[in-house]
């Protein structure tokens, strides 16, 4: 019988490269190995998952021997929950292959003239520079592999204790939650709440939710934590159970006064999306306030908003420096969410035009512009292509700069199309996805000429990474 690929390991592998998607390379026999948990010099076991003709895809399993400059991973999930997968690589390195894999899209994909990257910008904080987090509950913890094998030693018969869990999804699977008892990823009081839930829930017996079989109480927790010193928590729950809802609430936050804002919402469905329910004030006003340079930002349950406050910052202020403002532009902001790009720009143009298909993120545009008392920022609810006509124009005026921070997918062709029909003297794309932004950059290229160049790192340990690119329309 054939043997199935991931009971198959290739033994004392090389590991000679970064690749995509935080894996690195090796090539045995002709074929590349992408391999998870390894980074270039160390030498590995490789379990193999998948094996084609070229190429085969595994994780490292056993070390023979460590890279030289690989580091101790200070998070005791590592490997395991999955949220930061190159902590064992120093940032330093981290940030020399985020920059290699953006050049490597840019050119690989979009085989057009480039000029000359400015260098990468890195994250101040590597830790705790998350704003937002979205835990798990689950009626049975995962177990490591550790565990598995010790199961394999107990007598035959003998019930092994069935723990709940708070904490992540481990990578690949729907329905295993890995306990978190310390997340580095966001400040405190992050993890003294997720702990106190918990622990309280294991106290009075409230069911957390089974994800395979949709039972249960318990099911998610979304906690905000904002540079303001405000913080939000949102608690998800399978179904409404008054009296239980009102114990447990009431505990969090008498031992937790400081939260800002205590909402709850009820998700009878099979997935975990919030944007089409109705969370519901239990205490405070039902929003937090973040900044952004001098700007206020009106936070809800279902807002977006960038996960790294301070690097956003930074983002925000290259964006607006590669807009190269002068006070007199109109400056249309597409995909504007809930306007954070526009308003921060708000004070070097004349006009903003923001446009989001989302309604609610519109509504949210115009009371942060009300916030920071900005009269000249108007937001439409739509689709761009829908709502840039002539007619708009002459309403509005043309634009002479766009900036474009599309979703991961990019920007849809008619939309391309649509602003080669526009003719703005300037672009600024803001992408965070190299790989689709270099398509659209190409499609661009029949117009526009790429004018400058930065990453932007906002997810330190991950193999995440943004990319501002400025266009200037050829003449």
């Amino acid at each position: 019988m054939r043997r199935k690929p991931q009971n198959r390991i290739l033994h004392q592998i090389t590991v000679e490269d970064y690749a995509a998607e935080g894996k690195s390379i090796a090539r045995v026999e002709g074929k590349v190995v992408f391999i998870e948990g390894a980074i270039p010099g160390d030498i590995v076991d490789i379990r193999l998952s998948k094996s084609k003709k070229d190429w085969a895809e595994g994780k490292a399993v056993h070390f023979h021997q460590y890279a030289p400059n690989r580091i101790q991973p200070f998070c005791d999930h590592f490997g395991i929950c999955g949220g930061c997968k190159w902590q064992m690589l120093p940032y330093a390195d981290q940030l020399k292959f985020k920059e290699r894999e953006v050049a490597s899209n840019l050119q690989r994909i979009g085989k057009i003239l480039l000029p000359q990257p400015l260098p990468i910008a890195g994250s101040p904080l590597t830790t705790t520079y998350r704003n937002k987090l979205e835990f798990t509950f689950s009626h049975r913890r995962y177990l490591t592999q550790e565990e598995m094998e010790m199961l394999k030693q107990l007598p035959e018969g003998t019930a092994f204790p069935s723990e709940p869990a708070a904490g992540f999804h481990v990578p690949g699977y729907f329905d295993k939650v890995v306990d978190i008892e310390t997340c580095h990823l966001q400040q405190e009081p992050s993890n003294a709440i997720r702990n106190f839930v918990r622990k309280f829930a294991i106290e009075n017996n409230f069911t957390f939710y089974n994800l395979r079989a949709h039972e249960g109480w318990l099911r998610t927790m979304i906690v905000r934590v904002a540079t303001t010193g405000e913080v939000m928590v949102n608690i998800c729950f399978g179904y409404d159970e008054p009296q239980a809802r009102e114990t447990l609430l009431n505990a969090l936050h008498t031992a937790f006064p400081h939260i800002t804002t205590l909402l709850f919402t009820i998700n009878t469905k099979k997935n975990d999306s919030i944007h089409d329910l109705t969370p519901q004030v239990f205490y405070g006003n039902g929003y937090i306030t973040e900044k952004l340079g001098r700007f206020i930002y009106k936070i809800g349950p279902k807002s977006f908003f960038q996960t790294n406050t301070r690097q956003a910052e930074k983002l925000y202020e290259i964006t607006r420096d590669f807009a190269q403002l002068s006070g007199n532009e109109t400056l249309y902001d597409l995909y504007c969410g809930t306007g954070s790009i526009g308003i921060f720009c708000s004070d070097a143009a004349q006009k903003i035009i923001g446009v989001e298909v989302i309604k609610e993120a519109i509504d949210d545009a115009h009371v942060n512009a009300a916030l920071n008392q900005i009269q000249h920022a108007h937001f439409f609810a739509g689709d761009v292509i829908d709502i840039c006509t002539d007619e708009f124009f002459q309403l509005h005026s043309r634009p002479d700069v766009i900036i474009t921070d599309p979703p991961r997918a990019g920007m849809h062709t008619a939309l391309v199309q649509k602003l080669l029909d526009i003719e703005a003297p300037r672009i600024v794309y803001v992408s965070c996805n190299p790989a689709t932004q270099a398509r659209d950059l190409q499609l661009l290229d029949t117009k526009y000429q790429v004018d400058q160049l930065q990453a932007v790192d906002l997810f330190p340990h991950t193999h995440h990474i943004e990319n501002v690119a400025a266009l200037k329309l050829r003449k």
